[in-house]
């Protein structure tokens, strides 16, 4: 074959796989740069951009003092610790050092995520402190970080602990305002999405950048008067351990608006220390939470009902027996002797049962009828709100429960029960908002423990109103009332009163119910009162009881009452009568 011609052949042959190669480089790139494109635009971004969450600062809480708001629950930095197993290169020397720095803080298996392959992020420790922090920088180990989160703070240990609540390990809030408002608190975390260099720092180029800045969480600040709250817990606790008694709940309010002063609960709890909590008990805000039994301070809400319906006058009489039939049961009066022809005043003064089943049947034109049932669910459920939800702001209100005549259990009986307290479940909130209102002039001024809120720059800014009823009793039988009630205090308990200033009050004592059955032997003891200068300042209510022990109002709750009322009077400067 002529040389001409196989030299002809070769250049084709070379030609043919020159155009083949150039047909897969082109295919290859078509590939690559057009049907994979988006793949490997995301692997480049993968790497190249960094997503970093910008956590919100969650909102601290106040209570006041002198009228303006302190911190009672703030933030402190602490960081979580991290790893970055790919950049890791002496994964014994980093999990040594994370034992014994942080290891009070690892979490579950730290040690085996340090050897992870297929991750860039593995949690190694949580709250971790500064100091822990900076030891750890120290040491220059690769791989190892750490991102800012806040921690709460409690500056006042225990003080309002129930109501305040407290924040999980997960950081969501639980029970109090920490749990009511858990959302509002939390605040809205930011994102940092950037470009970054080769060393994670984040460049200023590329239209994919996002920085959404964190949103930092509500600061609330609380009714709660810091004086108030602490002096009401060291008197509750002085009560307590003077009488036995195992438990006891104080509300402090102002009638005059429905902000609570004060709400103290024993036993209670650090939300500090929260690993040393050994009971329900300590966390539950038994003020709002805890229904029971109230016993005979509901017989000013009868008193009231009954003159406010103007079937009785303080001054009205009944021939007292010390025992009265409804229906197959009887009615006596634990404080016996008082027979005769008495007043209404005579028979709140010695709480007496007896007077209170007689208003009863005087608003049935003499029985406890549908009419008498009716007139009393009206004026305890419809205007005093008892037995419903009062709406203040804390985790866990229960609303109790009032019978409704409408029900088979709505019977004589136990509305004849009902008129001295027992047959009805009631939370303490809602008796002290309803007897503010007996005694204010007749206006219910709904419950409120939340002041307003604070600003990051410090500017307080009020909560508006909650929601005002008026008209609840005339304002002719508020003053009654009122008279009624501080006369039944001086008659026995007024010795040891501030002299010069109102001071009115009812004890309570009621049993207990047991496996469905009344416990003679476990009461409960309650005192509310009121007091003032020309007008109603602040109500007080007062509950103690303890397993298998018999607690009585007057012995037991009373004195905790007087204590906490003569030291107010100081404390708000109130001016003694002329």
């Amino acid at each position: 074959m002529p040389t001409d011609v196989l030299a002809n052949r070769r250049i084709r042959i070379l030609a043919t796989l020159s155009m083949i190669v150039l047909a897969i480089f082109v295919v290859r790139l078509f590939q690559l740069q057009v049907i994979d494109h988006s793949k490997y635009v995301a692997l480049a971004r993968q790497e190249q951009e960094k997503r970093l969450i910008i956590p919100a600062m969650r909102g601290e809480l106040y209570v006041m003092d002198d009228g303006k708001p302190v911190k009672a629950v703030l933030n402190q930095t602490v960081y979580t610790m991290f790893v970055d197993p790919e950049i890791v290169d002496e994964p014994e020397k980093v999990v040594k050092t994370i034992r014994q720095i942080v290891g009070g803080n690892t979490v579950k298996g730290y040690e085996d995520s340090v050897y992870q392959e297929d991750t860039r992020y593995v949690v190694v420790a949580k709250k971790v402190s500064y100091t822990q922090a900076q030891l750890v920088r120290e040491k220059k180990l690769k791989g190892i970080g750490f991102q800012a989160e806040s921690a709460r703070v409690y500056p006042e240990g225990s003080l309002a602990a129930q109501t305040l609540g407290f924040v999980d390990v997960d950081g969501v809030g639980q029970y109090g305002i920490e749990g009511m408002f858990d959302k509002q608190l939390k605040g809205t975390d930011g994102l940092l999405q950037s470009v970054t260099d080769v060393a994670n720092v984040p460049l200023t180029i590329g239209d994919k950048n996002i920085n959404i800045p964190a949103k930092n969480g509500k600061n609330i600040a609380l009714t709660l008067d810091r004086s108030v709250q602490a002096y009401a817990e060291l008197a509750l606790a002085k009560g307590i351990k003077k009488s036995g008694a195992d438990a006891g709940s104080v509300i402090v309010m102002d009638p005059n608006n429905g902000k609570v002063m004060a709400m103290a609960n024993l036993p209670t709890y650090n939300p500090g220390e929260l690993n040393k909590i050994q009971s329900f008990a300590q966390v539950n805000n038994g003020v709002v939470a805890t229904p029971y039994e109230p016993g005979s301070v509901m017989k000013t809400f009868t008193l009231a009902t009954g003159i406010d319906k103007g079937v009785i006058s303080p001054d009205s009489t009944y021939n007292n027996t010390d025992y009265i039939r409804v229906d197959d049961r009887v009615i006596s009066n634990a404080s016996k002797g008082q027979t005769g022809t008495i007043t209404m005043q005579h028979a709140l003064n010695w709480s007496l049962n007896t007077g209170m089943v007689t208003i009863a049947e005087r608003l049935g034109d003499g029985s406890i009828n549908r009419t008498a049932r009716d007139t009393m669910y009206h004026y305890l459920y419809d205007k005093f709100r008892l037995g419903q939800k009062t709406g203040i702001e804390v985790y866990g209100e229960s609303a109790g429960r009032i019978i409704s005549p409408s029900e088979t259990e709505g019977n004589a009986v136990r509305y004849s029960n009902m008129t001295f307290g027992q047959g009805m479940d009631l939370t303490m909130v809602q008796v002290a908002a309803s007897f503010s209102a007996m005694i204010n002039g007749g206006t219910y001024y709904s419950p409120s423990v939340i002041a307003g809120s604070v600003s990051d720059e410090g500017v307080f800014t009020p909560e508006a109103q909650r929601e005002t009823y008026g008209g609840i009793i005339k304002p002719s039988t508020s003053a009654k009332m009122r008279d009624m009630i501080v006369k039944a205090r001086t008659a026995f308990y007024a010795d040891n009163d501030r002299k010069g200033y109102t001071v009115g009050g009812k004890t309570g004592t009621s049993q207990t119910i047991v496996d469905g059955s009344y416990d003679n032997g476990q009461t409960v003891a309650t005192y509310l009162g009121f007091g003032g200068d020309t007008k109603p300042k602040y109500v007080i209510m007062v509950q103690v009881s303890g397993k298998n022990k018999n607690l009585a109002g007057n012995y037991d709750a009373m004195p905790i009452f007087t204590d906490i009322s003569n030291w107010i009077i100081d404390y708000l400067t109130l001016q003694p009568k002329v």
